[in-house]
């Protein structure tokens, strides 16, 4: 019975893993193949049937783990233990541990769920909820503190997150401000469930059609206030809440229509919408921005809305502001590195020249965005360090670990997410020794993601040629000389995109090293001349390069032949990019810092600092960002190229 079960779920898998990105197919990959799909289907018989078959397989816990999974609710803290023991420091037994804790949850077994909580080294929030539930049946009075700071981050909450709230209520440790203050939160990013079900806590609750109102529609919803809507909490929190919801799209005229109102409001109700039309006009550009800054007094201001008051104020040249703004941050928000660095910039400015290089001083040397225009404030160019390398022995030490084993194992069964995920886990305590043999291991295997990204995090022996590698140049080096391109921005673009991973595809069908989406891929090809083109020809990787590189290209162009907005433009788009300048000329590294959309804001900063390293690697000789950051032209001039272009 059992070789008829395994020969029924294997023969259809063979032709899948007889070969693989990595090469061939090992013995067991299979049957490990064929094991995950019985755990998708939630086919135990069929999975135990194929156990004996995996024993010495790189993946076996993970066989094991499924079987385990399958069966949570008839288990023992015996079997978990047994499990623990054969598998130690393995990210299968953390992944066990956390269903387990799930499952003593169910149980109500809070000693059990105290005792593996505390063992998690990356619990998610659905096991932070049940954590607090057991603390809260033992009369843990932190607990109080822990649940309102999830309750207040705006971020949608587990349903076990439900009886902890319910216990505050009635403990009237959560009351009408702290629900409020969560409503508005979550419909600034127009999430009208947890509004609602936060609103459940209320007596004066909002009903759930005007909510959506709100979140859809919320100039019409201002256009239609009942003249007593001012007399009850709720009527005021949703008007509120509509101002702060059409300041997304329209700053300017939302605060127009606020202005007609703001008298039927108390102080701290006026500075909370002047607080959102701050927010959202720094993020507009819009020189009204500082203004409301001002308007929103001592209202408190989100960490998100301080950083953009700071941008408010880099936009507008006034450096006092930006000093102010920074030093009134939490200290953990005013010691990341974006803000160490504007506020020595201030300190510059404003003739404080010591305390301007105390601020460089504490970024100096790092390698990114910050750290290179902080060395250069300190007046070093950017140059590469003298490069270690791993011996032989670290080498196959490193190749011998367990979970590499197993992350190379996932990544040869075409297992991409696994095989990360997996990677990670082995490196997350690893030093810098073992990053670099590790990463040694990754690039034999073809697998440059991951040699990046273990080289990336050395904190004092590095080997930047591994860091910013650079593979296939003999595809890329003729398309940059034949296009005039820089190559390293090429590669400097590269290797944030994709990481050099033929294979890549995004969630929005970005496509190859240069995740090319499919619509520019048509353009380009048409323009090209390319009659005979489909979209499947974006995963060849010759043609991936020659569409992506023509398309910096004519980005490049079309936008002063600057990198810096090219860059923007490769990821957000060009009508973006142009319409993120000023009205007057604007320094380079301001307009990255005040990018409105974050991904492409860092996205940037990224790509111009990779493009310093690998100019460094290339021309072996150090290297300007500020230079490559230049002067943003102003808005306003006559557009270049095809008005078309995606």
């Amino acid at each position: 019975m059992r070789r008829w079960l395994c020969a029924r779920i294997l023969l259809p898998l063979l032709a899948l893993a007889w070969f693989s990105p990595q090469g061939f197919a090992a013995p067991g990959d299979a049957q490990v193949l064929a094991a995950r799909e019985a755990f998708r289907k939630g086919d135990e018989k069929s999975l135990l049937a194929l156990r004996e078959s995996v024993k010495g397989h790189e993946l076996e816990p993970y066989v094991e783990y499924w079987g385990l999974r399958l069966r949570l609710d008839q288990i023992s803290a015996a079997d978990i233990l047994a499990f623990k023991e054969r598998w130690p420091d393995s990210l299968a037994a953390e992944r066990l541990r956390l269903d387990w804790v799930k499952q003593l949850g169910k149980r109500k077994d809070w000693d059990g769920v105290a005792r593996e909580y505390a063992a998690l080294e990356q619990p998610d929030a659905e096991a932070t909820c049940i954590s607090l539930q057991g603390r809260l049946a033992k009369g843990d009075d932190a607990v109080a503190d822990e649940a309102l700071r999830l309750w207040l981050a705006g971020g949608e909450l587990p349903e076990t997150c439900r009886p902890v709230m319910d216990a505050l209520v009635l403990s009237h440790r959560l009351g009408s401000d702290e629900v409020w203050v969560r409503i508005r939160r979550v419909m600034e990013s127009r999430k009208v469930d947890p509004a609602r079900e936060a609103a459940n806590y209320l007596n004066d609750a909002p009903g759930d059609k005007a909510l959506g109102e709100v979140a859809e529609s919320p100039e019409r919803f201002l256009g239609h206030l009942k003249p007593t809507f001012a007399t009850r909490r709720s009527g005021r929190e949703l008007a509120m809440i509509a101002v702060a919801r059409w300041a997304h799209s329209d700053p300017q005229k939302a605060a127009l229509r606020w202005e007609s109102l703001r008298d039927r409001f108390s102080p701290a109700e006026r500075g909370y919408v002047y607080g959102q039309l701050a927010w959202q006009g720094a993020l507009h550009h819009l020189p009204e921005a500082v203004a409301w800054y001002k308007a929103a007094e001592e209202s408190p201001l989100t960490d998100e809305q301080r950083a953009w008051k700071a941008r408010a104020g880099l936009r507008a040249g006034d450096w006092k502001l930006v000093r102010a703004t920074v030093e009134a941050m939490p200290l953990e928000q005013a010691s990341r590195p974006e803000w160490v660095y504007w506020l020595g910039r201030a300190d510059k400015a404003q003739g404080k020249k010591l305390e301007a290089e105390k601020q460089f001083g504490k970024l100096a040397g790092q390698p990114n965005f910050y750290g290179n225009l902080s060395d250069e404030e300190l007046g070093h160019l950017i140059d590469v360090p003298a490069a270690i390398y791993p011996n032989d022995a670290e080498i196959a030490a490193a190749a011998d670990q367990p979970g590499i084993r197993r992350a190379l194992a996932f990544y040869r069964l075409d297992q991409r997410t696994e095989g990360a995920r997996e990677w990670s886990w082995a490196l997350r305590r690893a030093g810098d020794r073992f990053l670099l043999a590790a990463a040694a291991v990754a690039k034999r295997e073809g697998l440059f993601d991951r040699a990046i990204s273990a080289a990336d995090r050395t904190k004092g022996e590095h080997d930047f040629g591994m860091r910013y590698l650079a593979p296939y140049r003999d595809r890329v080096e003729p398309a940059a000389k034949d296009l005039r391109l820089d190559e390293s921005w090429i590669y400097g673009l590269m290797r944030q995109e994709s990481r050099f991973v033929t294979a890549a595809r995004s969630g929005v069908g970005a496509r190859g090293l240069m995740q090319v989406m499919p619509s520019t891929a048509k353009w380009v090809a048409k323009k090209l001349g390319m009659k005979k083109f489909r979209t499947d020809d974006m995963g060849n990787m010759d043609t991936n390069v020659l569409l992506g590189t023509n398309y910096m290209k004519m980005v490049l162009a079309s936008l002063d032949n600057h990198p810096v907005l090219a860059s923007a433009a490769y990821n957000a788009g060009p009508g973006r990019a142009r319409q993120w300048r000023d009205d007057r000329p604007l320094e380079g590294a301001i307009y990255v810092e005040t990018i409105p959309f974050a991904e492409t804001r860092d996205y940037v900063k990224k790509v111009m600092s990779n493009a310093v390293y690998y100019a460094a690697l290339f021309e072996k000789k150090p290297q300007s960002l500020k230079a490559r950051l230049g002067t943003i032209s102003p808005r306003g001039g006559p557009q270049v190229g095809d008005p078309d272009m995606p």
